[in-house]
């Protein structure tokens, strides 16, 4: 579902730099994909915090500011695939460290004071690596991940492209 006249369809993620996003790929590489199946553009690779769907493009210079969260630095280690029955792949983090949880929440915090609702399912922290991928054949294993989380971003969503609108450091 595409945006709407006058607004922005947005998400709060951890971006990767290339190192992580040249790891996350070969990741993806290493699924063998059954036909039909469709593997995220590399350049599209993150870990999504929050999806807040269609806003007002009205609202985003308030969006921008209203997102700065206070933030501690956390390490990410990825590598346990895992196929959905909804036919989505992604690897999984090891574990949820709290920096990740702490950021979660605090990004929440914010969601509400912008008058936004977060999403009511817990979290799940995960790479998608595919798209119609029931059949798709895991790794047994891929390279080690180990994200050194420095920063997040608003990211922008339009016609298949994706624009990061503002690293938060």
């Amino acid at each position: 579902m595409g945006a709407q006249p006058d607004t922005t369809r947005l998400f709060l993620a951890l971006w990767p730099i290339e190192p992580v996003r040249d790891q996350l790929r070969a990741w993806r590489d290493a699924w063998t994909w059954p036909r039909g199946a469709t593997p995220v553009d590399a350049s599209k690779l993150h870990v999504t915090l929050h999806f807040l769907g269609n806003q007002p493009t009205a609202r985003l210079p308030e969006f921008l500011d209203g997102f700065q969260v206070p933030f501690e630095p956390f390490d990410l280690q990825f590598g346990r695939p895992a196929l959905q029955r909804s036919g989505i792949a992604w690897i999984e983090p090891h574990s949820e460290p709290q920096g990740l949880l702490d950021l979660h929440a605090r990004l929440s915090d914010a969601l509400l004071a912008l008058g936004l609702v977060p999403e009511a399912r817990a979290y799940r922290p995960h790479v998608t690596m595919a798209r119609r991928a029931n059949g798709a054949v895991m790794p047994a294993a891929g390279p080690a991940i180990d994200w050194a989380v420095t920063h997040y971003a608003l990211v922008a969503s339009h016609a298949g492209t994706y624009t990061v609108l503002r690293e938060y450091r």
